[in-house]
């Protein structure tokens, strides 16, 4: 029986083998063929150890019901939309089989459609729920009369290396700079080799390139600190520029500077931001609400527009699109670009970043710590059964101070500004998890005293 609870917001995650398996594959591409009708797909999958297995029974799927199906194999998933991108609407669907930065244990699929030059995914509110209904109802599926062909792309990852090259427009050559890359065998393990003999005069550091499903090093996800530690440690004894980490897919990415300290992805966005508005012009960059002020004040003070959007790739990428953002940025390290059809690169982002640094001739720590203006606490997760309740008291005990704004968009964001007394200044975030009973708070103050007291008393008045 396959499970509804594998449909997520953004994808579809769950145990495999258990809950994703070669039946709920054959379900979904059947499922996909009948409700989107495309003429020709293209499928990738990543590591995991059932992720081949399944990916025959998809394309099977796709094959039986008339669908003509290009396979990309191992593939990250940048490299998975490019292939998309690049067809310009010759696949009119996309599926790649992986569970992201989850754990070993886990599989799924990102289901994505090109429209109008850009890439979407399946989403919740967005063709997720329709498909979630077809998928674990009884509804026969039946074969197509005639069955569509398969294709093999070998060239992929040439043709998405070559990409990102000229979109950072890279020099002939570095200054003699060393930096540290972790893969932590994912599948940023496919991009870094080809991908590191362009980067001429640097030489670099490798860290957990191997593909093994396992993740035997430590866990790919480097928004967690503790799975920085060989990263940092690295960057020390080497003396690096900088250090960067990838989660398991390889669409997020993490840096540290020379001196050893993560780069949180707000202020990261800021960075970025601040660097593409000084190469294209006033544009508008999005932003999620988990983000310190460093966001929009650096926007703002490099001649953009900043728009606050709903955490979650699958808004980023329809927001970029609707508001014609030049940028997009979240807390959790997803890095969006027009230039690639609204999707993530890490790839990207480390060659921007070593292009600034080759250009500003300053250390990343100093162009951090000029971004890094306000004490933020990072996400703070609490387990709570009465989410909606708790947002209500939240939202009426801080509604009688005044807040300067207050943002719905995603959960509540309640901002307190004092002209008089901007030492003073703060504001919090709180929305429900997407897919846990969760509740995630994040905040941030001009002090570290303003910022615990304030955490504290929101953490008395949620846990009460």
């Amino acid at each position: 029986m396959i499970t509804p609870t594998i449909f997520r917001p953004y994808d579809i995650r769950g145990l495999s083998p258990g809950e994703i398996d070669e039946t709920v594959a054959r379900r979904l591409g059947k499922a996909c063929a009948k409700l989107y009708a495309p003429k020709h797909v293209v499928i990738g999958y990543d590591v995991r150890a059932t992720s081949e297995v399944i990916e025959a029974a998809l394309v099977e799927a796709f094959l039986m019901s008339g669908v003509s199906v290009t396979r990309v194999g191992l593939c990250s998933t940048p490299m998975f939309y490019a292939a998309i991108g690049e067809a310009q609407g010759t696949y009119e669907l996309g599926v790649m089989v992986t569970a992201s930065h989850n754990p070993p244990e886990y599989n799924g699929f990102k289901i994505m459609r090109f429209q109008n030059g850009a890439i979407f995914p399946i989403s919740q509110g967005l063709g997720m729920e329709e498909l979630c209904d077809l998928v674990v109802s009884d509804e026969a599926l039946f074969d197509a009369g005639t069955k569509g062909s398969v294709t093999q792309d070998d060239e992929l990852l040439e043709r998405y290396v070559d990409r990102i090259c000229r979109l950072a427009k890279l020099p002939e050559r570095f200054p003699e700079w060393r930096i540290a890359l972790d893969a932590g065998n994912g599948m940023a393990g496919v991009v870094l080799p080809k991908l590191s003999k362009r980067l001429t005069g640097i030489e670099v550091t490798k860290l957990y390139w191997d593909l093994d499903s396992r993740c035997p090093n430590h866990e790919a996800n480097p928004i967690k600190i503790e799975t920085l530690a060989a990263l940092r440690a690295s960057v020390a004894k080497q003396q690096c520029v900088l250090g960067a980490a990838y989660d398991g897919d390889a669409d997020r990415i993490g840096l540290v500077d020379e001196e050893g300290v993560p780069i949180r992805g707000d202020i990261l966005t800021a960075i970025l931001a601040s660097e593409i508005l000084r190469i294209k012009g006033p544009g508008v960059i999005l932003y999620d609400s988990r983000a310190s002020w460093s966001v929009p004040d650096a926007v703002r003070a490099a001649g953009g527009d900043p728009h606050l959007c709903k955490v979650g790739h699958g808004f980023f990428k329809h927001q970029m699109g609707e508001d014609h953002g030049i940028f997009g940025g979240e807390l959790s390290g997803h890095y969006y670009f027009p230039e690639l059809w609204n999707c993530e690169s890490g790839d990207l982002v480390l060659l921007l970043v070593l292009q600034m640094l080759l250009r500003e001739r300053k250390p990343l720590s100093a162009i951090r710590k000029t971004f890094q203006q306000y004490v933020h606490s990072g996400e703070i997760n609490f387990t709570v059964s009465d989410r909606e309740g708790v947002m209500r008291l939240l939202d009426e005990h801080f509604a009688k101070e005044n807040p300067s704004s207050i943002s719905r968009l995603d959960g509540i964001r309640f901002e307190f500004r004092d002209p008089n007394q901007p030492e003073n200044d703060w504001w919090f975030n709180a929305r429900p998890a997407a897919n846990e009973p969760l509740l995630r708070l994040t905040l941030e103050a001009r002090t570290i005293e303003q910022m615990e007291q304030r955490k504290e008393e929101l953490t008395r008045l949620i846990v009460e």
